[in-house]
């Protein structure tokens, strides 16, 4: 079958790889989403073992629309009885880029009025909508004038792992957060530390990849589960295989943070990801962190912007790179920032450089090789 993982912009290639190491098909690469094949297992297995993935569609029907008559009669032509059972739920969400369509809601709202007015006709009666928790996830997608319908898997965005009941301000999503794992040199095997640990989304995230747990927990519910055909065996199949990949952690994860909420947010998501005793974080002022060890690997998000007043900006980040500069000698460190021009002022030479969005705004993942003594020459 034809499936479609989403992602966020500049997790592409990372989410592509990632689908080759399940078994996935003919991918492709396109815009924040990868196009592939595979079986129910693969499609079962996208849903519970991808890190980058926020949701896998599944296209049902591919037609062309410029208004919203179109739009109805093309959904209509869906037979949706091979897809709904009578009394279960629906809800449809929809993304466009189009001149032909400019409100996102609306066109949730055609394609919802086409599916229950046919399924109306065929069975004497409505499905209810339940946009919080309905049984069949629609999607809705149109390209200029180009409309894809597909059946969503996941339900709950995948990016909601299900640990991070306590939140800090502005906290890194967590496919980004696993995507910059990702995409850094991190190995698994090297010692990880952040600083600026936040809630704690790197140090799960980082545990679980290094533990070969599943980004979700196994009880997770997915749509895919209320859909016909579903085949608990296989699902089992695949959750028993999971499991048996799991091993026990040999190397310190440790986050530090100056304020003690950020602290206690950590230690509360690190337990409800399952992770008590394997993750260590502490309170500390990072300028008078001296417990990163040589050898070791460094990821930080500063909370640039947000919690700290643009005019302590310039300062705060020179701290950080005279800090880096001067007590993490022979460490890797990797740092995140949608303030660009703080990143400059670091006073370090980024070895490599990708460009990303953290949320809605455009960012930098820079990685800074700290040598111990001088760098030797070639």
């Amino acid at each position: 079958m034809e499936l479609v993982a989403k992602t966020m912009a500049g997790l592409e290639e990372v989410l592509a790889e990632e689908l080759r190491n399940i078994g996935a098909s003919e991918i492709e690469i396109g815009q924040r989403a990868v196009k592939y094949f595979g079986d129910k297992k693969v499609m079962y297995r996208s849903n519970l073992e991808l890190r980058t993935a926020l949701r896998i569609l599944m296209p049902i029907s591919r037609f062309r629309a410029r208004n919203e008559v179109d739009l109805y009669n093309g959904v209509k032509k869906v037979f949706w009885d091979r897809y709904i059972r009578k009394g279960q739920t629906i809800a449809v969400n929809s993304a466009i880029s189009s001149d032909f369509f400019n409100h996102s809601h609306y066109v949730a709202l055609k394609t919802k009025d086409s599916i229950v007015d046919q399924l109306r006709d065929r069975w004497g009666e409505r499905p209810d909508v339940d946009v919080e928790d309905a049984d069949i996830r629609i999607n809705t997608h149109i390209h200029r004038d180009r409309v894809t319908i597909s059946l969503d898997s996941s339900g709950t965005s995948l990016h909601k792992r299900g640990y991070r009941l306590e939140a800090v301000e502005a906290p890194i999503n967590e496919v980004l957060a696993a995507g910059l794992l990702m995409l850094s040199d991190w190995d698994r095997k090297t010692d990880l530390y952040d600083p600026m640990c936040g809630s704690g989304s790197f140090l799960c995230e980082a545990a679980r990849m290094a533990i070969n747990h599943p980004p979700q927990s196994y009880d997770r519910e997915y749509a895919f589960m209320n859909w016909k055909g579903y085949d608990q065996e296989i699902w089992d199949e695949v959750v028993m295989e999971s499991k048996s990949l799991v091993k026990p952690l040999d190397i310190t994860i440790k986050g530090f943070d100056l304020d003690q909420s950020s602290v206690n947010a950590s230690l509360y998501n690190i337990a409800e990801a399952g992770l008590r005793g394997l993750v260590e974080v502490e309170k500390m002022d990072f300028f008078e962190n001296m417990e990163i060890p040589s050898g070791s690997f460094v990821i930080i998000n500063p909370p640039y912007d947000i919690r700290l007043k643009q005019d302590n900006i310039v300062e705060f980040f020179k701290q950080i790179g005279d800090h880096m500069k001067t007590n993490m000698p022979g460490t890797t460190v990797w740092i995140i920032s949608s303030n660009i021009q703080a990143l400059k002022l670091l006073g370090l030479k980024p070895s490599r450089k990708f460009n990303l969005f953290n949320g809605p705004n455009p960012a930098k993942f820079h990685k800074f090789e700290l040598y111990e003594g001088s760098r030797k020459k070639s």
